[in-house]
């Protein structure tokens, strides 16, 4: 299925009954990539626990439309898109869905939760980014591989990134393998998919700390680019949370689950 937005056509999956479950990939994943590493299987704790989960690729990812343009990908812009969706697909315009996803997607979403909290019923967000003051680093890493990729090709990056040691709570239990997937973006607009995301922010910290939705917070330990320490600074700042961080491979394979009795209580 898919849906016009922007003039650029988003591809999207809905699976189950029942209130609506936003779920967002992260940055150069797909529904497709996800499907394929098998890393976390949403569909039946969502549907399991009496929800609607709705998926999507997000532009320029997957099976969605693109374009050349820096600016597109930003968290704050990927968040209108994600409105869009929730403007087309929900059942009135009071509906209130559970929003979340994984790095890229969970900032997408912190990004609609403080721009249109009234949207919100809850949040999952899983290996929050960099954020605030571990973020310069990490846009200096993504301003180094769009101009690697602009001179040498994807090809030349998806290999040198393989190359890369695997994270350690991924190596201990021989799994490095999932961390080795390939970006699901077609090479024209790689380099400005990793721009805009290296131009990109969590939310201000005191516009967080006005969200009052229950929030579950899902980290996991030992990878530079999802520090645990922006977990616990989300912790700090939302009054209505829980946090969980998986300190071995083993605890990362139990956040299905986590998310299934999130839902249930809700």
């Amino acid at each position: 299925m898919h849906l016009v937005v922007d003039n650029l056509s988003l591809e999207f999956s809905r699976s189950g009954s029942g209130p609506s479950m936003l779920w967002g990939h992260g940055l150069t994943s797909s529904m497709a990539n996800e499907d394929k590493r098998a890393l976390w299987s949403l569909a039946e704790p969502v549907n399991g626990a009496g929800f609607e989960l709705i998926r999507y690729d997000a532009r320029g990812h997957g099976r969605s439309e693109g374009r050349a343009v820096a600016d597109d990908y930003t968290w704050a812009n990927l968040a209108n898109d994600a409105v869009a969706l929730f403007d087309a697909l929900a059942s009135s315009p009071t509906d209130q869905w559970v929003i979340g996803g994984a790095s890229m997607g969970a900032a997408t979403m912190l990004h609609v939760a403080t721009t249109r909290a009234d949207l919100v019923r809850a949040m999952v967000l899983m290996i929050p980014p960099t954020a605030w003051e571990t973020r310069a680093n990490q846009r200096a890493l993504y301003a180094g591989a769009a101009k690697f990729i602009t001179e040498k090709g994807s090809a030349a990056y998806v290999a040198a990134s393989h190359r890369l040691p695997p994270l350690p709570i991924f190596d201990a239990a021989g799994k490095g393998e999932l961390m080795r997937s390939e970006p699901d973006i077609e090479e024209v607009f790689l380099p400005f998919v990793l721009t805009g995301a290296g131009n990109s922010d969590l939310p201000s910290p005191d516009a967080i700390r006005d969200l009052r939705m229950p929030t579950l917070i899902l980290a996991w330990d030992t990878d530079p680019g999802h520090p645990v320490s922006t977990a616990e600074r989300l912790a700090e700042l939302l009054p209505n949370k829980t946090l969980h961080v998986a300190r071995t491979f083993d605890e990362i394979t139990t956040w299905p689950n986590l998310i299934g009795e999130f839902l249930r209580l809700l």
